[in-house]
């Protein structure tokens, strides 16, 4: 991918060469102190021949805290398991190994399109503040098929200048019946990182529900930080224009703008590869496969979907039918497919997002979203 930031590359190369291996109790290099920027990530090649197995030997590396794996063929899908381990940059303490989510197809650009030189990825992990890492990654056994080249994992630092504090307070509060939403500024989006503007469509039909997966032990004090490296994942990791989620929502109910354009306009985002079109997505910070959903989260999702929906005049207990743009492994392209106002990412693309226990939720929130709707007298749409 080419790299319009080139201090960042160079971030990147001196990350790489930090190679001495961390259960040696080896010194680490210093990254640079002119390559070292407020946040960036660091992409390191996994090694080996095998073509069913890669790998990254456990090694210090600059400050993280964020986590994934991409490869090169956003079209490949990597048909195994990729597994990391992490080392915690304050105690020093390894983790065990922990499973990343796949996420094998990157969602398209626009309608039909995709952004050139983008990667596949699995979803990131939230680790906290860290300084090393191990990596294995395994095809599926026994179907004779390699894995995706251009393996490489790649290290998140949100971190930014403390003189541009991040907010959960007071900005994007609620007016009429919009829902109160921290602003891109509140949780400290760089936005000379999004090189085009946003693209748009003429309807929001459906409401995808996601998680984040990896870690709920955050405290809500640190959703920005969580945000920011999400986006930087998706923008300099797998070369999206912007975070692919119009909104998130952490443990707390704190709701963000997440994808830029203006959170009442039918934004095209990068959340449910071939059914972007027409539809947004909310994605609740955390893995809700085991952990029950926060109350919280389940008002504020009902809330935020109840809102959007009622933009354009849909009942949030209907249904709606979407056309797929692209074969995602779910649906064929062109196929036709009717889905709740208020779907879960499961719906729409083969994944276990949003989580068993989240998505099990949906009945309830689509009741309260309902609700919400009849408190307000009714949809207030169509849009003009």
């Amino acid at each position: 991918m080419n790299d319009p930031h080139p201090l960042r590359r160079t971030a990147r190369v001196a990350a790489a060469t930090v190679v001495a291996l961390a259960s040696l109790g080896v010194a680490s290099p210093a990254v640079p102190a002119a390559a070292r920027l407020p946040h960036d990530v660091w992409s390191i090649a996994l090694d080996g021949s095998d073509p069913a197995r890669r790998a990254l030997a456990a090694r210090s590396t600059a400050p993280f805290s964020m986590v994934g794996v991409t490869w090169a063929d956003s079209r490949a899908e990597l048909g195994g398991t990729a597994q990391v381990r992490t080392r915690d940059r304050v105690t020093g303490v390894w983790s065990g190994w922990r499973d990343l989510e796949l996420d094998v197809r990157t969602p398209e650009i626009g309608t039909a399109t995709e952004a050139a030189g983008a990667r596949a990825g699995t979803q990131p992990l939230w680790t906290g503040p860290s300084d090393g890492v191990q990596v294995r990654v395994t095809g599926r056994g026994g179907q004779g098929s390699g894995l995706p080249a251009g393996l490489r994992v790649e290290l998140v630092d949100p971190v930014r200048d403390a003189s541009a504090p991040t907010s959960h307070g007071g900005a994007g509060a609620s007016a009429g019946s919009r829902p109160a939403v921290v602003p891109r500024s509140g949780w400290g989006a760089d936005e000379s990182l999004v090189l085009s503007p946003a693209k748009y469509t003429t309807d929001t039909k459906v409401v995808f529900t996601h998680h984040t997966a990896g870690s709920n032990d955050y405290t809500c004090a640190q959703s920005a930080d969580i945000i920011r490296a999400i986006f930087l994942y998706h923008v300099q990791g797998q070369g999206w224009n912007d975070i692919g989620y119009h909104f998130l929502v952490d443990k707390c109910g704190t709701v963000f703008e997440g994808r830029a354009g203006g959170i009442d306009e039918p934004v095209v985002g990068a959340q449910t590869y071939g059914l972007n079109t027409d539809a947004a997505g909310v994605a609740v910070i955390g893995d809700y496969n085991e952990t029950k959903t926060p109350p919280p989260v389940i008002t504020a999702v009902a809330g935020l979907a109840a809102w959007k929906l009622g933009l354009y005049g849909y009942d949030a207990t209907g249904t709606a039918e979407l056309t797929s743009s692209a074969d995602n492994g779910k649906f064929a392209r062109g196929q036709r497919v009717v889905l709740n106002r208020i779907s879960g990412h499961r719906d729409g693309y083969p994944t276990e997002c949003p989580g068993n226990n989240l998505y099990a939720d949906l009945t309830t929130i689509r009741a309260l979203a309902a609700a919400e709707q009849a408190r307000r007298a009714g949809p207030v749409g169509p849009r003009p």
